[in-house]
């Protein structure tokens, strides 16, 4: 019996008419597009770190990301995608049972070959509650199908975990040219618009100098999956490209309690 984890988030995260969330994409992707870059178009993306607000909010800093892709969107075919659990409390990282991820834009296939690679590792375990209502996973698939042609993905909510062990997984899944890693995460949350930016430079010199040690509890709600790529991308000398930082403030909100968001590349 196929199994498909139903879209939680779709009419309030991003639009859940097909037509107009294929419009909203068009135009943020563009956007991006548009705004100068030092990313060079050849080499292809290994990882990438995006926001994963409402898009209103931060989609134009997630489609900063996933707009590089579109070069490589035959040879992608696998996406490792990690984000924080928001909803349910545990330690370790969550798989799913289900077959299928929804999103308006259709169904995306679970690759279940690349869970049997990390399931005898012990923070790994399969939890369904931690993925039925969890947003951060949810709001980068339209982005992907987007971007990309024929693709599965290997869906990941991170718990309670050390760098060590979410590097452990992202080490298990690495694989080629193929495979893509996506590590879904906001930064630092309800401060006012000065100090979010002075905070948030911070996290993104962590970011781009590869210093997992150096971010905080309080610098970003994905900071364990963050941590875990940086590990990771230290043991394979990736290079780090900040693609936007701004927060709520310059997009959709007031600049008394704001969001920051921003997005990275990390190449070979």
């Amino acid at each position: 019996m196929t199994t498909i984890r139903s879209a939680a988030v779709s009419g309030q995260f991003y639009p859940d008419d097909p037509h107009t969330l294929q419009l909203t994409l068009t135009d943020l992707l563009d956007k991006a597009l548009d705004i100068p870059s030092a990313v060079n178009s050849n080499v292809q993306p290994k990882a990438i770190i995006s926001p994963h607000a409402g898009y209103i909010y931060s989609g134009l800093a997630a489609a900063s990301a996933f707009s590089c892709l579109i070069p490589f969107k035959k040879r992608i075919t696998r996406v490792v995608l990690l984000g924080p659990s928001h909803r349910v409390a545990f330690n370790g990282v969550a798989t799913s049972s289900a077959d299928y991820f929804q999103t308006p834009l259709g169904n995306i296939r679970i690759d279940q070959s690349s869970y049997q690679k990390i399931n005898s590792l012990p923070q790994v375990q399969q939890i369904n509650e931690a993925h039925q209502f969890e947003h951060s996973l949810e709001v980068q698939l339209p982005f992907l199908q987007a971007v990309l042609d024929n693709f599965t993905i290997v869906p990941l909510v991170i718990g309670d975990s050390d760098s060590k062990n979410v590097s452990e997984v992202l080490e298990a899944l690495w694989g080629g040219e193929e495979t893509l890693l996506v590590i879904s995460s906001d930064l630092s949350h309800f401060l006012d618009y000065d100090t979010a930016n002075s905070r948030d430079k911070l996290t993104c010199i962590a970011i781009e100098q590869l210093l997992p040690e150096s971010i905080n509890d309080e610098d970003a709600c994905g900071r364990n999956p963050i941590k875990g790529l940086l590990v990771s991308a230290k043991k394979h000398k990736l290079n780090t490209t900040t693609l936007s930082l701004y927060n709520s403030g310059d997009s959709a909100g007031d600049k008394n309690r704001v969001v920051g968001y921003g997005s990275w590349l990390f190449t070979a």
